[in-house]
């Protein structure tokens, strides 16, 4: 039973997706991160239903994009976003690490954050109207279940940067070899999906899936001190970002398709 509320918990916190609601108990969160990914599972799903739908019916291209950029924000609520904003203000502020995990909590939205966000929309928003191969879009979209594995694995071994928060609370409730293990598997299983539609763009997609992991990784250490409930969402959106450009270069300089 706890599994199932663990699968309502992960859809309510992470999604606009209706789920039955009931109260929260410690034990109902232990599996919530196994299911973190199928959220971005359904994001790429409708995405790709959406894009081939777009081919059927000749949709113009400038609603077929616009689409592909609301439809992960809808699905979300924008819950990824929203941490990117606040991280891109801390990170910007060029403050003492104290200063920037203050800045990360406060709900104001600074200049920094609208103009960072301005300008990864543009570019997010062209590299979907360069992605005009099927098999790379199917890659991309299988990102979106990529990434939410790696947030996920991040939750469960990065170094946090505050001992308390949402990101600290899911982190003790979640942190077993079991929840961690099916994390791994999940992202492998994911993987192996994309190379399957490509071996060269597959490995290409997820290679940039990992490097902004890594990049993650450092960019939090060195200015943080480790990870927070913020740069978590703000992992996922970049992450997400950097795919879809990759996977618009693939198709462009047509390699491996």
């Amino acid at each position: 039973m706890s599994i199932i509320k663990s699968f309502f918990i992960a859809f309510s916190i992470y999604s606009k997706i209706p789920v039955p609601q009931f109260e929260w108990k410690e034990e109902d969160m232990r599996y919530m991160m196994c299911f973190f990914p199928w959220i971005g599972g359904v994001i790429g799903l409708l995405l790709y239903g959406w894009c081939v739908l777009c081919q059927k019916c000749e949709i113009g291209m400038v609603c077929q994009v616009l689409m592909c950029g609301i439809i992960p924000l809808a699905v979300s609520g924008g819950f990824h976003v929203d941490g990117f904003m606040d991280t891109m203000d801390a990170f910007h502020s060029y403050q003492e690490k104290e200063r920037k995990l203050e800045i990360l909590k406060d709900s104001h939205i600074g200049a920094f954050a609208v103009i960072i966000l301005a300008l990864y929309s543009m570019i997010y928003l062209a590299a979907y109207s360069g992605i005009q191969n099927m098999v790379v879009l199917r890659i991309v979209c299988a990102g979106f279940f990529l990434s939410r594995t790696l947030s996920g694995i991040a939750v469960l071994v990065f170094p946090k940067a505050k001992k308390d928060g949402l990101l600290h609370t899911f982190d003790e409730v979640s942190r077993t070899r079991l929840v961690r293990n099916i994390l791994l598997l999940q992202s492998i299983v994911c993987v192996v999906f994309m190379l399957a539609q490509s071996v060269v763009a597959g490995g290409l997609v997820a290679g940039m899936a990992f490097a902004v992991f890594g990049y993650y990784y450092q960019k939090t250490k060195k200015e943080l001190g480790g990870i927070t409930g913020d740069t978590a969402g703000y992992f996922v959106t970049v992450c997400e970002g950097a795919m879809a450009v990759m996977g618009a270069l693939i198709c462009i300089l047509a390699v491996g398709v």
